[in-house]
């Protein structure tokens, strides 16, 4: 399969590249804030947004420091320094999230109808789950703090999955589950991209939306790889395809194209043909 498909300037960009550039949409509006890309793809998308939509938003290291310039995620030297604004410990780190200063792109291992999501075990019992993963980490605060954004990068059924997730790990709209004094107007689960399509929660009765379907994908893969109905709207553009000056940014983001890898195969970003 080819890795690639050409955007209107004829160039060539992958699927990856093309959710990197949906991804970093998320973040187009939110304004000064921290932002958390968790995982290569999700990282590129922040990045790139803090160079071109909005480069008002702050990154960090990933340890202690907030970043002037996002770091590259490959062809880093040990030698090369980063561009270091200032210090951003654990307890300012904090400060931030509870306060609502943040915005997360994270990759769920499940989604269900309610945006609720689970990142901590999948199947058995919760005494004795089949797999056990990460557990929530911190997605229990920051669901409740500040806003979050869903990356998926293989769309199935066994990632949105009919009822609700088998651990539930962090808060959606699901009025059995809300906590003691919070509305729905208190949760902010933004966008959702995926390598079929874009979406959001913004349908009715905050259902998943599609905003956009991914080149060469139909919206009945979308719903046959969703295991909960979707709210689709009469017009659904595609997707953008990347520009000259994105695909730029991304390549000297990730000059040894670690992204290629993230996806299976690599394939092409406009799958019609």
């Amino acid at each position: 399969m080819s890795s690639s498909a050409e955007n209107s300037s004829g160039q060539d960009y992958s699927l990856a590249e093309l959710m990197v550039c949906a991804a970093s949409e998320a973040f187009r509006d939110d304004g000064e804030i921290l932002v958390t890309g968790i995982g290569v793809l999700p990282r590129l998308a922040a990045s790139l947004a803090m160079k071109s939509s909005n480069t008002d938003i702050m990154m960090t290291d990933s340890e202690a420091w907030l970043l002037t310039e996002p770091n590259p995620v490959s062809g880093r030297k040990p030698s090369q320094p980063q561009a270091q604004e200032t210090w951003m410990g654990f307890s300012r780190i904090f400060d931030v999230v509870w306060s609502g200063r943040r915005h997360a792109l994270v990759g769920p291992s499940q989604v269900d109808q309610f945006a609720q999501s689970n990142i901590s075990a999948l199947g058995g019992s919760y005494d004795k789950p089949k797999v056990q993963m990460l557990g929530t980490r911190g997605f229990p605060g920051n669901s409740i703090s500040h806003a979050n954004s869903f990356f998926v990068p293989a769309h199935s059924r066994r990632v949105f999955v009919e009822g609700e997730c088998d651990v539930v790990c962090s808060i959606g709209y699901n009025p059995a589950r809300l906590p003691r004094g919070y509305q729905f107007a208190d949760i902010d689960v933004r966008m959702v991209i995926t390598d079929l399509a874009v979406m959001d929660w913004g349908g009715p009765e905050k259902q998943l939306r599609l905003l956009s379907l991914n080149p060469g994908i139909s919206v009945e893969q979308v719903r046959d790889n969703t295991g909960f109905d979707i709210h689709v709207p009469d017009k659904v553009p595609v997707t953008p395809t990347p520009d000259a000056e994105q695909l730029k940014i991304i390549s000297a983001l990730d000059p040894a194209n670690i992204r290629a890898r993230q996806i299976k195969d690599n394939p092409p970003g406009d799958r019609s043909t």
